[in-house]
């Protein structure tokens, strides 16, 4: 499961922080960060994809949270014991006197 974490979050820091620094043109003296060689990127694949350069961040992104959906929900089901554990540790007396507190309320109203 750790390598899945980190095969998964290491080309979207990398993607990410490529896209922003040279979006922004904070090159650093490194031309894969200029804004140049961003609009060239994005030129090439929207030449290679036939569709507009500009429309490749948006499908780009949301790509990267469905695929962090489901790193998550896999994780989620991995660790579910731990989680639902966890969760009644932190909140089980509250839910279970909070049950007890309705359920009386609900026997008083009901009476005659």
């Amino acid at each position: 499961m750790k390598w899945l974490l980190i095969f998964w979050a290491a080309p979207v820091t990398l993607l990410t922080g490529w896209y922003g620094l040279s979006y922004y043109d904070m090159s650093f003296g490194v031309f894969m960060l200029t804004r140049q060689a961003h609009d060239l990127v994005f030129a090439i694949y929207g030449h290679v994809l036939g569709i507009p350069p500009e429309t490749i961040p948006p499908l780009v992104a949301r790509a990267m949270v469905v695929d962090s959906a489901i790193v998550f929900a896999l994780v989620g089901l991995r660790k579910r014991r731990q989680i639902v554990a966890l969760y009644r540790r932190r909140f089980g007396a509250q839910a279970a006197q909070s049950r007890e507190a309705f359920a009386s309320d609900a026997n008083l109203s009901s009476a005659p």
